[in-house]
Formats: structure tokens, C-alpha cells, sequence
């Protein structure tokens, strides 16, 4: 296996942890969560970030019981052995990887193109330009090892951060109380629908778990990294959604929900404040595919070596792995030819799924990893629900994407039995699974 000379430590994996989550998620889907529960998106944040805690709590305790750069896939492994049920979710997992990515991508190139005003009016080609141009930046950047990808999280979260921190304590103070009064929430059921987007915007935490072999005592940094990321995303979720509501009307927020955040910071700042805002957005979205381009290395490396991908995933490539290129070149692909905002839906979902498979899973290794069994059922039982969830509101609001999901299953699943029968002989051969007692 190929291995880093330097290491992920504390405020790193923080940072990357923050840097996938602050992404396209707040800035692209902050619009269309409040399309479905208005003024009251601070409290789905809420939820989201509340489910988040509880994957965070039990992912953490497995990271540091296992700790391996395949992250998820690994804990799959441990849980359920490597058969075709684990390199099925491995894949399914794998591919949503890359449609978020995608997705993240074709938002940087969206944002990227608005400043070109008539220019961009004149050809979408643009949008594509930025989107392949961010993509292969940070492919570059992560060939050049870990340590560079740790420096550009801490580089980029912090500005971001600081950005984001500004307005929402600025929005706050000019807050307009009767914008976000009880009154003006819809159904309690709306603001639950919503959970489908809102938890999209915290899913970003399990890169965490990918710097594992990266870390110096993951046993001790990957637990305390993956809850204090997600309870400063948390925050400052909570925080913009309450700046931007009490600001604006929501049917001004919905109108406006591709640069929801950036329509915020008028009434406070003006048009400096827009550019500021839009700006950040960039560097928020290229910071996310920084992050998850790393996590999705290590995963596809750990796929290549159980045999769930061909092993051209798993072989150097100057600091990294093939697989870098390989997903680097699918993601670019996605987010030219496709029309990503169904697709999300179903990433999260998918993830959703994972998580509580996974979690189901760690009941399993209870005495391995000494995490308290009623928090992990607890993670498992809010991810269940927060997916059903999901599919509800997708399936009364565009039944076509059940049916997406489904056939995203069975291409996994086909996927799966293709390349077992090419790796069979290397499978055959594998040496059996041990568990940590």
C-alpha cells in the first residue's frame, strides 16, 4: 500500500471534515431546503446535524477500533465480511461519491461563470470550463500528497469560515424577528421532508474516517475531530439560516435560492457584500472537492484491494493512486453531460442507507469497539428514518427517482458480480477475515 510521509493531525482532519461539509451543500441547497420548509430550515439543520452527531459518535468509535483509509468500506468489512452484500454497498457508495462530487463541481462552475456576466450569457460553455478546470486542479494538488491536501483545507476553511461567521453575526443583529415566528412555518412534515437536503449538507463528515492511516493516534483524533466538525458546522448552519430568514422574506429566498446566500448579504452589506459572499461560495465548493477527492482515493484503493474494483484503482501514482485520475476523469464526465439536482437526492438517500447499514452492522463489534450500544442503535434507527423520510417526499414529488434508486442498486449489484468473477481467483485466496476481540 502506498503511504503518505506526512500525517493528518487534530485541527487537519477538523478542517477537512469542515472543508467537504461547508461545500455545495449551504451555498447551492440552502435555497431549495427552504423551497420545502421556509422559514423554519434552521430547525431541519437542526435534525440533520442531530443525525450527524449520532453517524459521527459511531463512525468515530469504529475509526479508531479500525482505523484504515477505506473508512466506511472498511467498517462494512468488519461487520459483514467481504462478501457480494458489502462490495455491493461499497460500490453504491463509491458512485454517489462521485455524482456529489460532480454536483459540487457544476455548482463552483455555475458561481464561477455568473462573473462574467454577458459572457456567460453568451455560452454555458463556461460553466463547464470552471467546472473541468476545478476538477483537475485538485487532482494535481492531491498527487502531491496528503500534506498538501491538509494545507489547503486549513487555508480555505478558515476563510470561509471567518466569511460565513461574519455574516451570520452581522445578519443576526439586524435580525427581523416577526420573518421567522412560529407562524410563518409550514408543516411540521415539510420541515422533516426537508431532512433529504439538509442532511446532504453534513454528509461531508465522513471523509473524516478516510485520514485514519494518515493520523499519528487515530484511536484519540478521529473520534474528538469527527464530533467537534460537525458540531462547528452545526453552529454555524443554525447560524446562517436564522442571518438569512430573519432577513428576507422567504419567497425572496426561494426566488433567489442558487445564490440564496449571497442575496443575504445585500440588505447588510450591499454589493460588496454579494461579491464577498459568491466569492467565499467558490472557495467553499472547491475546498469541498479538495476534501472529497482525498476521501475518495483512500476508498477506491480499499475497493481495489478487496477485489470490488480493478486493481488499476490501487496503483501509485506519484503521491496517490490511480484511482485519483480514474474518479477525477468520471467526475468531470458527470457534471458536463448531466443535470445533477435529482441525482443529489439520490446520493443522500444512498448515504443515508450506508450509514444505517453500517451502524446495524457496529451492534456487531460492540465488544471490539466499546461504543455504547443504545447511541450506535440510536444512529442507525435516525438514519432509517430520515431516509424513509426522503422517500417519501421524493416519491410523491417525482415518483421517476424510486425507480433511479432501484436501478442504482442493481448496477451496483451487477457491478459487484462482474468483477468478482474477474477477480475470482484473487478472492479465493484472500486471507479470512479477523475479528478484534
Amino acid at each position: 500500500m502506498h503511504t503518505s510521509k506526512k500525517s493528518i493531525d487534530f485541527w487537519s482532519a477538523v478542517s477537512m471534515g469542515i472543508g467537504a461539509m461547508v461545500g455545495a451543500g449551504i451555498f447551492a441547497l440552502l435555497g431549495e431546503a427552504s423551497s420545502i420548509s421556509g422559514s423554519a430550515v434552521y430547525i431541519s439543520f437542526i435534525i440533520g446535524g442531530i443525525i450527524a452527531l449520532f453517524s459521527g459518535y459511531s463512525l468515530g468509535k469504529l475509526g479508531a477500533t479500525y482505523p484504515s483509509s477505506g473508512g466506511i468500506i472498511e467498517y462494512l468489512s468488519q461487520s459483514y465480511g467481504t462478501g457480494m452484500f458489502t462490495g455491493t454497498m461499497g460500490i453504491m457508495m463509491y458512485f454517489s461519491a462521485v455524482v456529489s462530487l460532480s454536483l459540487i463541481a457544476k455548482a463552483f462552475g455555475n458561481y464561477a461563470a455568473t462573473f462574467l456576466a454577458s459572457t456567460y450569457h453568451a455560452s454555458v460553455l463556461w460553466n463547464h470550463m470552471f467546472s473541468i478546470g476545478i476538477v483537475t486542479l485538485f487532482v494535481l494538488i492531491n498527487l502531491c500528497g496528503t500534506s498538501d491536501v491538509a494545507i489547503w483545507e486549513k487555508i480555505t476553511v478558515g476563510i470561509k469560515f471567518l466569511v460565513l461567521t461574519i455574516l451570520s453575526v452581522s445578519g443576526l443583529l439586524y435580525i427581523q424577528p416577526e420573518l421567522i415566528a412560529p407562524q410563518t412555518y409550514p408543516p411540521t412534515t415539510s420541515i422533516l421532508f426537508s431532512l433529504s437536503i439538509t442532511f446532504f449538507a453534513f454528509e461531508g463528515f465522513r471523509v473524516i474516517s478516510n485520514t485514519a492511516e494518515d493520523m499519528p493516534d487515530p484511536s484519540k483524533t478521529l473520534p474528538k475531530a469527527m464530533i467537534t466538525s460537525i458540531l462547528l458546522v452545526m453552529l454555524l448552519y443554525v447560524a446562517i439560516a436564522l442571518a438569512v430568514f430573519g432577513n428576507l422574506p422567504s419567497a425572496h429566498i426561494i426566488a433567489s435560492k442558487d445564490f440564496a446566500l449571497a442575496e443575504a448579504a445585500l440588505p447588510v452589506f450591499g454589493k460588496i457584500g454579494f461579491t464577498v459572499v459568491a466569492i467565499t461560495a467558490l472557495i467553499a465548493t472547491a475546498s469541498a472537492i479538495n476534501a472529497n477527492l482525498y476521501a475518495v482515493t483512500n476508498v477506491t484503493y480499499k475497493l481495489a484491494k478487496d477485489g470490488e474494483l480493478p486493481t488499476v484503482f490501487m496503483k501509485p501514482i506519484a503521491h496517490s493512486r490511480e484511482g485519483l485520475v480514474i474518479s477525477g476523469l468520471l467526475i468531470i464526465i458527470l457534471s458536463v453531460l448531466f443535470d445533477l439536482s435529482e441525482i443529489a437526492s439520490i446520493g443522500s438517500i444512498t448515504i443515508l442507507f450506508i450509514h444505517g447499514i453500517t451502524h446495524i452492522g457496529h451492534l456487531t463489534l460492540l465488544n471490539a469497539t466499546k461504543a455504547s450500544k443504545y447511541l450506535v442503535l440510536l444512529a442507525a434507527l435516525s438514519s432509517f428514518i430520515a431516509m424513509s423520510l426522503a422517500l417519501i417526499y421524493v416519491a410523491k414529488e417525482n415518483q421517476g427517482i424510486i425507480v433511479v434508486l432501484g436501478g442504482f442498486l442493481l448496477t451496483s449489484l451487477l457491478c459487484e458480480i462482474m468483477l468478482r468473477k474477474i477477480n475470482r481467483k484473487k478472492i479465493t485466496h484472500r486471507v479470512p477475515r479477523v475479528h478484534l476481540r
